[in-house]
């Protein structure tokens, strides 16, 4: 006999549909060719020196403040947490370097994986000040929420910080993610207390993502100094509102 069906059940609001679901692929290593940088597979043994040299360009390791870990005092130190960090798969890590000049820059990773629900997050973004606030570093992400979206097939991608990381809120809310809330008293790292903030981007909101950071990327939006002609929220704002950029 077919269960009867109560009629609260019947009558309770539900979800969208999301017909033929079948999961998503778990992230693999890969490489990204982008036109001004390119991401590689993190790799302890090729890519250690390289990034050691280029974080230590940050003098008083401020950028480490809000990562679990670091800052390294020796190259040492630096490897074996690479070591560490690159046998597992979740987080996966990136190296991310310069085309033109062959530098390794800064890394990052896909993790929180959660391929039954299309749902990862990027974090553990280490980048060099080389790399800050520059068409490389915007370009790297650009880069990896294609291919999480496009390529993987994800619905969810996310990014979390400590509430109190200003430059990382300003850059999540700059790269098109969408603030949620906070998780209070969410972790404890390096003795201290985390609020944690929630950002987020949906598939659905990927298309019109993508063409502003190609319009932003492209050659004519920078100036002969290199310098940014229009910002990517204002070429957001303008998509979204059937201007041509």
């Amino acid at each position: 006999m077919k269960p009867e069906t109560s009629s609260a059940t019947a009558q309770a609001p539900l979800g969208f549909p999301v017909p033929d679901w079948q999961g998503c692929p778990a992230p693999a290593p890969v490489t990204l060719e982008g036109r001004y940088c390119r991401l590689e597979p993190l790799s302890a043994v090729e890519h250690a020196e390289a990034l050691f040299a280029a974080y230590a360009e940050d003098v008083d390791g401020g950028d480490w403040t809000y990562l679990p870990v670091g800052p390294f005092v020796s190259l040492a130190t630096y490897r074996t947490y690479l070591l560490a960090a690159t046998a597992a798969t979740d987080p996966l890590h990136f190296l991310v370097r310069d085309r033109v000049s062959g530098r390794a820059l800064g890394t990052f990773a896909l993790m929180r994986q959660q391929p039954a629900h299309g749902v990862l997050e990027v974090g553990y973004v280490a980048f060099a000040p080389a790399l800050q606030r520059s068409r490389l570093g915007t370009e790297a992400h650009f880069l990896l929420m294609a291919h999480v979206f496009e390529t993987l097939g994800y619905r969810r991608y996310e990014w979390k910080c400590d509430s109190l990381n200003a430059r990382s809120r300003q850059a999540a809310l700059r790269l098109g993610f969408t603030y949620e809330g906070c998780f209070r008293q969410a972790m404890v790292y390096k003795g201290r207390n985390r609020d944690t903030a929630w950002f987020s981007i949906l598939d659905r909101e990927w298309p019109a993502l993508r063409a502003a950071f190609l319009a932003w990327l492209d050659d004519g939006n920078f100036d002969a100094r290199g310098l940014q002609r229009q910002r990517l929220e204002t070429l957001r704002a303008q998509l979204s509102q059937g201007v041509s950029p």
